[in-house]
């Protein structure tokens, strides 16, 4: 299919041009923009609802993960009208912005709409905003479990067992997917509480873990000290601070995918391999499991 080829396509009453489809936006694998596209489309049931509500900021790579990205938090100019976006506050931004009008991701044809702009990564915060863009409290908490090299996702496995098992203690459960990148993340569904709540609880407990394994764990930040552990990242809880969204695609040699994964599958990891999934992969796992994730959607937690 030729790059400049233009096509009109119906997604849910909105008409959209789609464009480029044949340009190569995955070097090492021939993945193509129109297979990006086709992926969103057909993952969109179990994405959306993890979108719903959430200010959006995307990883663009208008020239493929090889290329030049960037980060986009406002809307473009360009935005159809359909596209919802709400205007927010943004304290302590670094580009001294006192708003941020962000996209908002309501339906299936705003995803195909960013998929068409080559926008591969799709990153959300642990809250969400009303239908009148008021913002809400968090209704997650995030642990992002950072390996330093050597140390791989293998060591994270490792990691996220004893995080479970010490929100189970408080009588928490955590959610796990692969960051679809070298790490992973784990989550749990909470009552709408100040963002501050979870990131204070999760500090405390990433620096319990690390103080019963100084071997293999760190809390701190301090890249000296990452080398051959897992960082327990529990500043994410930030309510100024965005994670990769369950089922997003990364921007990696292949076109992997942060996929949700069950506790067995963490238990068995045993390889770097164990735990990557690329599209294919991952649309079969949601063919058999649905969403793994689904757990995320329903009564949170209280916090002790």
């Amino acid at each position: 299919m030729p790059n400049s080829e233009r096509v009109s396509v119906d997604v849910d009453g909105r008409t959209l041009q789609l464009s480029n489809l044949g340009k190569v936006l995955y070097a090492d694998t021939g993945f193509t923009k129109g297979q990006v596209i086709d992926y969103y489309a057909r993952i969109a049931d179990v994405l959306l609802p993890h979108l719903a509500g959430r200010p959006l900021t995307v990883k663009r790579y208008p020239d493929g993960v090889d290329g030049k990205f960037f980060f986009e938090k406002n809307a473009p100019s360009h935005k159809p009208a359909w596209v919802r976006a709400v205007e927010l506050p943004t304290p302590g931004s670094t580009r001294q912005r006192e708003t941020i009008r962000y996209i908002v991701v309501d339906g299936l044809p705003t995803l195909i709409w960013l998929a068409n702009l080559a926008a591969l990564e799709l990153h959300v915060p642990q809250w969400t905003v009303g239908p009148r863009g008021g913002v809400r409290g968090a209704d997650l908490m995030v642990f992002d479990l950072d390996p330093g090299p050597p140390a791989t996702i293998v060591d994270c496995a490792w990691v996220a067992a004893i995080v479970r098992d010490v929100l189970a203690e408080d009588g928490l459960y955590a959610c796990a997917k692969t960051s679809g990148s070298k790490g992973m993340q784990l989550y749990v569904p909470l009552e709408e509480v100040d963002p501050e709540r979870p990131w204070e609880y999760a500090r405390r407990l990433a620096q319990r873990v690390a103080k019963e394994h100084p071997d293999r764990v760190v809390w701190q930040m301090t890249k000296a000290l990452r080398s051959g552990k897992v960082l327990i990242d529990w500043s994410q809880n930030s309510a100024a601070k965005t994670t990769v969204a369950p089922y997003s695609l990364r921007a990696r040699p292949a076109p992997t995918v942060s996929a949700p994964v069950t506790w067995e599958e963490i238990e068995a990891c045993r390889t770097e391999t164990d735990l990557r999934f690329t599209t294919d992969e991952v649309l079969e796992r949601v063919a058999e499991h649905r969403d793994l994730f689904q757990r995320l959607r329903g009564p949170g937690f209280t916090l002790p």
